[in-house]
């Protein structure tokens, strides 16, 4: 198995994308977008999970049985994240 070698210059612009991303994920957190506020912040994740799913952990440059798994781990969570906010909404919105 060959590997591919990634340089420094690509790892240091995903890092400085990850941070611009934690620091919009603050920003985010201080603005009140109501409804929208849990969709907001997992859409930022998940931009940031899957950064570093394809650059840190190498998935980018692997075979297409490492991208199966990959592929089978966002589903699971996308089952995951559809069974528990179907719960969350169901429930209505909490009484003060």
């Amino acid at each position: 198995m060959s590997s591919h070698i990634v340089s420094i210059k690509t790892y240091l612009l995903v890092w400085a994308i990850l941070m611009v991303l934690l620091f919009l994920t603050l920003g985010l957190a201080e603005l009140n977008l109501s409804p929208f506020n849990v969709a907001v912040a997992l859409a930022v994740a998940a931009l940031k999970m899957l950064l570093i799913i394809l650059y840190f952990m190498h998935v980018k440059f692997s075979s297409r049985l490492t991208w199966l798994f990959a592929m089978a781990g966002f589903l699971w969570l996308g089952f995951m994240l559809v069974l528990t906010l179907s719960d969350y909404f169901a429930r209505g919105m909490p009484v003060e």
